[in-house]
């Protein structure tokens, strides 16, 4: 797992690391690791160090001393090193020495300037959201070949991601001790470009906090999945259920059974009217005309394309009263949405899959921009595992727990998508993972599924993604 850290947790690290360090060390170690990446950068863009150009963007916080003592390093290795205070404010004193005695200079705020790299470090972790318009104008008069943030992009919130007003857009995000949530979720995310961790000695201390959010990577994922054994059968593999489609809608089922064909239940039972389609598109699927039809069932899915109409109400009804693990998506979550008193007295697992509109019916609002409260206070509400959909998809459960899907691509973003992911995460569920690493490991697979579905570089369907998983599970290992 990677974790992403509040500004608190890293405030309170570097202070009790500093206590036990003499003083500026912390800052020299941050200097000489943003220093080595912008070398890396240098040689890898420009071919070389000596004799290319670097503006440092600074105002007058830590950060900015960050940026000069890394100008500093780099002057000395033959870079031409200009510094510039666009917030109009005096800079960081040890670190502006530091840049002159090394050959570095400060040039006016309003100059223009051309540069092979930019430095931003104008306002760090402890800025505010946005920039104010005037250094936004002196920021435009910049020509960089490459952009460089220290920590993070300068006028993004840190701790929900947020982008309020006008911002610095990175292109290689250098980061010191530990993620921060702004580098994973949010718009905020898509500003940081290439983010690359520095340790500088603060681990230990951030090891005693929470973090803010985690990341599951393709080791934790695979280690999840449950691998069929020797005395296994279809039944002790798991037999996952899917309340699906309406007359209206037939193309919802089959691709919420392709999705629950590639995971990892052995045996997927479908209740609804598409039976003719669903039989001729997935023969390995055993269909059924109803809930009440369908026999033995491990775990359900209910809501896509099942309308909400009375059939529609009175199938939800049956998935809820079997009191199984229930993933719920789409129609069901309008359904439930109209009628709360659904769940009022379930005690099985549940999972919710909304994206932002399904979201504002269940809660009432639309999603903040802070996506990960918001997902915590819907899972908090209903009681269950809520796996809020987006490029950064977000799984919170009512226990406190916030996850951040690491993997995603716009050609998510297409019809009939979610009944992929639904269909896939009710095959989890029914294997016997719980409800929190059956959405997790889902939405990781789904989001690989679309990358690899999308290298073809043509346009991307839901069955493209649906026929991409099994290359997904496949670089899990």
């Amino acid at each position: 797992m990677r974790r992403a850290w509040s500004v608190t947790s890293i405030r309170k690290a570097e202070a009790a690391a500093m206590s036990e360090l003499p003083e500026g060390t912390l800052m020299q170690r941050a200097a000489a690791g943003l220093e080595q990446q912008c070398v890396r950068l240098l040689k890898r863009y420009w071919g070389g160090v000596y004799g290319r150009t670097a503006v440092l963007l600074l105002g007058s916080g830590d950060n900015g001393g960050d940026a000069l003592f890394a100008g500093a390093r780099l002057a000395r290795r033959g870079v031409q090193v200009t510094a510039l205070q666009v917030l109009g404010q005096d800079c960081h004193a040890g670190g502006k020495a530091a840049l002159l005695a090394a050959g570095g200079r400060l040039a006016d705020a309003d100059e223009a300037v051309q540069c092979d790299i930019a430095v931003d470090g104008i306002t760090g972790i402890g800025g505010r959201p946005g920039l104010p318009v005037d250094t936004i104008q002196r920021l435009k008069a910049i020509r960089a070949g490459i952009i460089v943030a220290v920590d993070v992009p300068s006028g993004v919130n840190v701790d929900t991601g947020e982008v309020i007003g006008q911002t610095v857009r990175a292109d290689v995000t250098v980061t010191f001790g530990g993620l921060k949530a702004t580098h994973v979720i949010g718009e905020a995310a898509a500003l940081c470009g290439d983010v690359r961790l520095i340790d500088i000695g603060i681990t230990t201390q951030l090891t005693h906090d929470h973090p803010a959010l985690t990341l599951p990577q393709a080791h934790d994922v695979a280690g999840w999945i449950p691998q069929p054994r020797p005395n296994d059968n279809k039944y002790s593999r798991g037999v996952a259920g899917i309340a699906a489609g309406s007359p209206e809608y037939l193309g919802a089922p089959l691709l919420a059974c392709h999705g629950a064909r590639s995971g990892t239940a052995g045996m997927i039972r479908y209740a609804g009217p598409a039976r003719e389609q669903v039989a001729a598109r997935h023969p390995e699927v055993v269909t059924t005309p109803s809930v009440a039809d369908t026999g033995r069932v491990q775990a359900w899915l209910a809501g896509p394309g099942m309308g909400t109409d009375e059939r529609a109400a009175n199938e939800l009804a049956d998935v809820l009263g079997a009191e199984l693990p229930t993933v719920l998506d789409a129609d069901a979550l309008t359904l439930v949405a109209r009628n709360p008193c659904l769940l009022a007295e379930r005690t099985a697992p549940l999972i919710l899959t909304p994206h932002d509109g399904e979201y504002e019916r269940l809660y009432g609002s639309k999603p903040t921009s802070d996506r990960a409260r918001s997902a915590q206070a819907l899972a908090a509400r209903l009681n269950a595992v809520v796996l809020l959909k987006g490029f950064h998809t977000v799984i919170a459960d009512p226990h406190g727990t916030t996850l951040v899907n690491p993997t995603g691509h716009p050609a998510l973003a297409t019809a009939g998508s979610g009944d992929v992911l639904s269909g896939l995460t009710v095959s989890l569920l029914a294997s016997g993972m719980d409800c929190t690493r059956a959405a997790v490991t889902a939405a990781y697979l789904h989001g690989e599924a679309g990358a690899i579905a999308a290298e073809r570089g043509r346009p991307v369907s839901a069955s493209d993604i649906a026929s991409a998983l099994p290359t997904a599970y496949e670089r899990l290992y």
